[in-house]
């Protein structure tokens, strides 16, 4: 019996996601658990598997957005009659002026994000006026075939960026493959419509305006969700503990460390090391590795360390899990993998759930010292800085050694000053006697 391909809720408060290209055609023989389509939801794209066996029958929706359970394809057997299934969806829903803007990919952040969020909406667009008939076309934008009363074919992305500028895709030409409107065309279609309108009325006297020049950026989706989730951070009570470290210890051992790496692993770095040893002093305070939820604490005997990592898209918090049980080299091999997922925008939502606790380290880029943002509903977040050689007392006397400044920022409704304070002394400790964690 023919079985429906239904759009999945990958995560809480998924309402949709937007099918970006389906990675099997009709005809196709589908083994359970092989990947079906690509799906992008308000935080990754990532591949949806099939839950049957069997041939993909039809595809009923091929790209665009996508509310959650609706049938987008249909698995059956080969020559089964399935033309009646899937018909009661009508169309993936044509993007309006009005209509809320989808989010992409993801937090937190990432200072962070957190995979499994409700979409947040966009104000509704306003209409472009439009220009009298006696208007000539821009030549930027040939004139589009008349419509067939069939869905635009449009990249996802296209889809979204008109729905934020209030423009008409059907009004669009595509110079994307068989006419598919993609980002571009929206945009020369945003572009020339202002001086469409413009043509048809007097120039005024030309005056100097600051506002020329100024750049206005339409927020992402990942953007709008960076936003969102930064705005709840700043609703929690927080303080922050600041400490400097010896680093001396800290960049021998990932030195030594570096030595001893065979061939094809990855090279661990020193954030890999201060992983390990944050995972270690985060079992000794367990207030620490904790979530605020509901007026409740949530203290986990794990810890999944996020770390925050700048992508092209916005920042993003994959989590390293069991970093505690983990050697300083596993935690290497799957900070590599997921650092690189995330800048080619391949990561999957179970790569960022369930962090427990998350580093910011902006170290590599000569900051000094700096305050990380909350990543709720996580109770703590340490932000790091450079190691620079600074002048320090040692035994009454004078030295210069390699240094570290690690600031905690702590939610006050869940840990006290003084837990944090002993999780920051224990750190440090580790810090500059690596042995004692490793």
């Amino acid at each position: 019996m023919a079985v429906e391909v239904k759009l999945p809720r990958l995560g809480q408060g998924m309402e949709a996601g937007t099918i970006v290209r389906w990675l099997k055609s009709e005809g196709d023989a589908v083994a359970k658990g092989e990947p079906l389509y690509e799906l992008d939801t308000d935080k990754v794209t990532q591949e949806v598997e099939a839950d049957a066996e069997g041939v993909l029958l039809k595809i009923v929706i091929a790209d665009g957005e996508v509310d959650v359970g609706t049938t987008v394809g249909v698995i059956g057997a080969e020559g089964e009659d399935v033309s009646g299934l899937g018909d009661g969806n009508g169309a993936a829903p044509q993007p309006a002026s009005d209509a809320p803007a989808a989010e992409e990919t993801a937090q937190p952040t990432e200072g962070a994000t957190r995979a499994a969020e409700p979409r947040a909406e966009a104000a509704p667009a306003t209409e472009a006026a439009p220009a009298p008939e006696a208007a000539p076309a821009p030549e930027a934008l040939p004139t589009p075939a008349a419509g067939t009363g069939e869905r635009v074919k449009a990249s996802p992305l296209a889809r979204r960026i008109a729905r934020e500028r209030g423009l008409d895709l059907a009004a669009i030409a595509g110079t994307g493959p068989e006419g598919r409107v993609i980002a571009e065309d929206v945009e020369r279609a945003a572009e020339a419509a202002p001086a469409a309108a413009a043509a048809q009325t007097p120039a005024p006297e030309a005056r100097p305006s600051p506002s020329d020049e100024v750049e206005v950026v339409e927020l992402t989706s990942i953007r709008r969700t960076i936003a969102r989730r930064l705005t709840e951070a700043w609703e929690a009570p927080v303080f922050q503990l600041t400490v400097t470290v010896d680093a001396s210890e800290l960049s021998a051992t990932r030195e030594r460390m570096v030595e001893l790496m065979r061939e094809g692993e990855a090279k661990p770095t020193v954030n890999d090391v201060l992983t390990r040893l944050t995972a270690a002093a985060l079992m000794r305070h367990r207030a620490v590795n904790a979530h605020f939820v509901e007026g409740r604490i949530h203290r986990y005997p794990t810890a999944n360390v996020g770390i925050a990592v700048a992508t092209p898209n916005g920042l993003v918090v994959p989590v390293i899990r069991d970093a505690d049980r983990s050697s300083v080299q596993q935690i290497a091999a799957v900070r590599a993998d997921l650092v690189a997922r995330a800048r080619d925008g391949k990561l999957q939502l179970a790569d960022l759930e369930d962090g427990t606790f998350t580093i910011s380290n902006l170290g590599m880029y000569a900051i000094e010292q700096f305050i990380a943002v909350l990543n709720p509903p996580q109770v703590a977040i340490l932000a790091v800085g450079s190691i620079e050689e600074r002048p320090r007392v040692e035994d009454g006397e004078l030295v210069v050694s390699p240094t570290m400044t690690m600031t905690l920022t702590c939610d006050h409704r869940a840990i006290d000053g003084s837990e944090g304070a002993e999780f920051l002394r224990d750190l440090k400790t580790f810090v500059e006697s690596p042995a004692l964690a490793l």
